[in-house]
């Protein structure tokens, strides 16, 4: 079971995010499609009885979530590379979770969070796959990190209990990251008596709490700001521009053209 989920795992970073944003633009669409025409109207609405000005602010406003979408897909192209690229973290879209833990090891989810592997990259191929190794385990359902050393249960079966939960462990391990060595044990009672010995207390967690952990970054929430602060910035633009349109209503049109 275990080569086959290793061989999934090829080229993770990829798998299913086409797919998803294929889902994402088709609605993002729609959606700007309806602020075209609420925005549109709105402007239009506000700006009735305006000598000059009104249809510019009207195809100014229907556009808009136009550009809030374009937008929105450059943030994120940026914000893929950095995570991908340089953070080695996933870009939040897709079927694949990954992210690195504090001693090196990487954390990797593919369809599922409840059960992933553990892993070290330094000592797997570069294609992208994540092999069958000593220093890596599959199937891990539960997990602590505790500075070098990384306990957790495994799903032997984990392939076939996909999105089953994570109560089928049928073993533990105890992962030292300083040496690549893994060593098993059959139930959680020997795993506590391993724990109590290197002085660990033993606090075991699903894989995903501990992959949320270390998931996220200050470059995240930096992502969200730019995101969010050009759009709001430029909104408020526009609303003041059809404001000041709006006070024009009545005025001659050589007096609100200026001359």
């Amino acid at each position: 079971m275990f080569p086959t989920l290793a061989a999934s795992a090829a080229n993770f970073p990829n798998m299913g995010i086409g797919f998803v944003l294929i889902i994402w633009a088709f609605a993002g669409l729609i959606l700007a499609g309806v602020g075209l025409l609420a925005f549109g109207g709105l402007a239009a609405f506000f700006t009735r009885g305006v000598p000059t000005g009104r249809r510019k602010a009207i195809i100014t406003a229907g556009l808009f979530p136009f550009g809030c979408l374009a937008w929105a897909g450059i943030v994120f192209l940026f914000q893929a590379i950095i995570n991908e690229g340089v953070l080695h973290r996933d870009c939040g879209l897709g079927d694949g979770w990954h992210c690195p833990l504090p001693n090196g090891y990487q954390i990797l989810m593919i369809d599922v969070t409840d059960q992933g592997m553990v892993y070290n990259p330094k000592t797997q191929p570069n294609g992208g796959g994540v092999m069958s190794r000593e220093d890596s385990v599959f199937g891990v359902r539960t997990l602590q990190v505790d500075g070098p050393i990384m306990l957790g249960g495994v799903d032997s079966q984990a392939f076939h209990h996909r999105g089953a939960g994570g109560s089928q462990i049928d073993s533990y391990f105890v992962l030292d990251s300083r040496n690549g060595k893994t060593k098993t044990f059959p139930n959680s009672s020997a795993l506590a008596g391993v724990a109590s010995q290197l002085g660990i207390g033993l606090k075991l967690e699903p894989i995903y709490t501990v992959y949320s952990r270390y998931r996220f970054t200050w470059f995240d929430p930096a992502a969200g700001l730019l995101l969010v602060l050009p759009p709001i910035t430029l909104l408020g633009l526009m609303i003041r521009w059809i404001v000041r349109l709006r006070r024009r209503r009545g005025l001659p049109t050589y007096v609100a053209s200026g001359t």
